[in-house]
């Protein structure tokens, strides 16, 4: 089969699959867009989209303050009128920024007898790496028969530029993925050995939301019908968002596969790949005339309705769970911080959302009662051979307002939801042993008179009471030296400059030190809200530093566990600061515990102001523990310091998972992980002596 009916034909199967997507999903433009709303998004993704246009200089701070408080405004016009400046007052940096952007984009073509073949687009994100369809190249052998040219383009004189070719080189890195529809390659050297990316620049992807809201527009640069680089922009509005696609109304052609998808601070937010046509009611794509389209058909004569692209952060999500070779992670982790690709691996992907039991519901305070007496825990069985080993779930921060049987229930659905995937046998929650330790902590620290710490959420409350009531906190009561140590080390470990010269883009640095500004960057850069993250190193910080509070909090789990049988082979999972409790149980209880496996979720274990701190210091910190495996996700803000294999823990196995969007701290999504779950089932079923 020729090259270009190869390509054509993986085209059409992306486009049969864009259209079924289509039709599975909400109307093109939602009732609220048809209603006259402007950006028809949530309310949640419209305030994440202005808080990252405000903090990363989106939007200049005089215009949006001019813009917002001339008048009073509900905070949903309020969040509108920002994006609207975003969208119809640019800069003059617009376009010397959008020439930037486009210098890094590269026409793919294929060696042939004769003239060669242009096939679609491509765009660098790293020094080495260029990402495209994997449409456009679907595997090592069929990338060597190809190639690619930057500049090729007119000048600003409208001369023809001189273009500049470079080599792939797919035996040093090749990732492709037939549903998400990309590929990520290397591309060779330059004769002076120079990377194309040093030469061309890349692209920095985020992981993060908040790069662009129903509604907005959207700019594509790339090679239609393999032509000189074109720009179709402003006449281009996202019309529908699903967990990974982005659909639009940007005006593009066959040769546009494989380009970048731009929002108008020049953010990469999804790679283009397909457009989808009008459809008859058996689902086969219609000419404007009416008729069925026929595979030879030219594409001007589809009746085409949108055009739909990958979304940046999901493929960075399946890039984070894959496992590579330490030449091949290096090559990840070059795509840059924001990209959230660290130096660890994950087979496998989790895309099914469980309920949270934690960071549910978080924008605002609550003070409320201590119950008048702690709540005991709940005892489990044994289960494997000889019924030996005993399933226990250690919990993290303010589960005090909480029943203990909800939480356990929630914790064993993620964990069968995880087995099952595994292909194993699920367990009953009436099978765990459940430590409740929520109502001891909360009392130690509230002194009995209200509920733990400055950030308690409460759920429903609205955004602006959340950042306000941070903000006054800050002010009225000054960081600890122990706390400010833990959140700027997350904050450094995520990418701040070290030397404090935070670069001030966003009204919130007017207002705060350097701890919020902290806060402020691991919430641009995580997938969690500024005021939990503040809340949960809080809680962590407490408990490390106030020997009273960690002694109550130990005694009280100790006892529940005296209560195992003196044989039980124990299987902890612990999350969050209950990671940290955990540690501190294993060096108190060694000798008295024996331990079949360990598994941490979500934890901030690998922070130096943490690990620092626990009970068991020097290089024993890991004794009594055999088998541990440490989950972590690389969108969780509290997971900072993973993975935590290395000299500082001895041998851990690190499983880096993809958590859904909002639930990246969530333990039910940690459990639910088939990896993760299998290694628990295993060693439950696992033959006693």
């Amino acid at each position: 089969m020729p090259a270009t009916e190869e390509v054509r034909e993986r085209l059409e199967q992306q486009r049969s699959a864009a259209r079924a997507r289509c039709r599975g999903s909400s109307a093109v433009l939602t009732e609220r867009g048809t209603a006259g709303e402007r950006y028809p998004d949530s309310p949640e993704a419209v305030a994440a989209r202005v808080d990252r246009l405000v903090q990363r200089g989106g939007v200049s701070p005089v215009a949006a303050v001019a813009g917002v408080y001339a008048e009073a405004l509900p905070r949903r016009e309020a969040d509108e009128r920002i994006i609207g400046l975003a969208n119809e007052s640019q800069a003059w940096t617009f376009l010397p920024r959008g020439t930037r952007a486009a210098s890094s984009i590269a026409r793919i073509s294929i060696h042939h007898d004769g003239p060669d073949l242009p096939l679609g687009t491509g765009f660098m994100v790293s020094p080495r790496l260029l990402m495209t369809n994997h449409h456009v190249l679907p595997d090592e052998a069929f990338t060597r028969r190809c190639f690619l040219e930057f500049n090729v383009q007119n000048s600003v004189d409208n001369a023809l530029d001189m273009p500049v070719r470079f080599e792939f080189d797919p035996v040093t890195f090749f990732i492709a993925d037939e549903r998400l529809d990309f590929a990520l390659v290397a591309v060779a050297p330059a004769a002076d050995g120079g990377p194309a990316g040093d030469t061309f620049g890349w692209h920095r992807l985020s992981v993060q939301l908040g790069k662009v809201v129903l509604g907005e527009r959207v700019n594509i640069i790339g090679h239609p019908n393999g032509r000189l680089k074109e720009i179709a922009f402003r006449g281009n509005t996202v019309a529908e968002r699903l967990p990974d696609f982005l659909h639009y109304t940007t005006d593009t052609e066959p040769g546009s596969s494989g380009s970048p998808v731009f929002n108008d601070q020049w953010e990469v937010v999804a790679l283009h790949h397909c457009g989808v046509a009008k459809e008859d009611e058996r689902g086969r794509a219609l000419r404007k005339d009416g008729q069925v389209a026929q595979p030879n058909d030219p594409d001007y004569l589809i009746d085409w309705i949108s055009n739909e692209g990958v979304r940046i952060s999901s493929i960075l999500k399946h890039l984070a769970a894959l496992e590579l070779d330490a030449d091949g992670r290096a090559l990840l982790v070059d795509m840059g911080p924001e990209s959230g690709l660290r130096h660890s691996a994950a087979p496998g992907a989790l895309s099914s959302p469980l309920p949270s039991s934690e960071f549910q519901g978080v924008g605002g305070l609550r003070r409320e009662g201590v119950k008048s007496a702690p709540r005991p825990g709940l005892r489990g069985r044994g289960l494997g051979p000889r019924g030996r080993r005993h399933l226990v779930f250690l919990h993290g921060r303010r589960q005090h307002t909480h029943e203990p049987e909800e939480l356990r229930r929630g914790w064993a659905a993620g964990l069968n939801h995880g087995l099952t995937r595994a292909g194993l046998a699920t367990v009953s929650p009436t099978d765990v042993w459940f430590p409740f330790y929520a109502d001891q902590l909360n009392a130690a620290v509230s002194g009995g008179q209200e509920s733990l710490g400055r950030f308690e959420a409460v759920p429903g409350a609205s955004d602006d009471l959340a950042a306000e009531s941070a903000a006054e906190l800050f002010a009225a009561e000054p960081a600890s030296p122990t706390y400010e140590r833990l959140v700027l080390e997350a904050a450094a470990r995520e990418g701040m400059p070290l030397d404090g010269q935070v670069v001030q883009e966003g009204l919130g640095d007017l207002l705060a030190g350097p701890v919020q500004r902290a806060l402020s960057w691991l919430a641009a850069r995580t997938d969690i809200d500024a005021l939990a993250i503040a809340a949960l190193f809080e809680d962590v910080d407490r408990y490390l530093a106030d020997s009273g509070v960690r002694e109550q909090v130990l005694l009280s789990v100790e006892a529940f566990l005296d209560e195992l049988p003196q044989d039980a082979e124990v299987v902890l999972i612990t999350h969050s600061l209950g990671t940290v409790v955990g540690m501190d149980l294993v060096h108190r209880l060694q000798g008295k515990l024996s331990l079949s496996l360990l598994v941490t979720a979500g934890s901030p274990l690998g922070m130096d102001a943490v690990f620092s701190r626990l009970l068991a210091n020097g290089p024993n910190r890991r004794a009594g523990i055999g088998t541990w495996l440490n989950a972590w996700c690389p969108t969780d803000a509290v997971a900072i310091g993973c993975p935590l294999s290395g000299r500082t823990w001895g041998e851990v196995s690190d499983v880096a998972v993809v958590n859904a969007d909002g639930r990246a701290h969530s333990i039910e999504e940690y459990l639910a992980h088939p990896e993760v779950a299998a290694k628990v089932g295993h060693a439950l079923t696992a033959g006693g002596s």
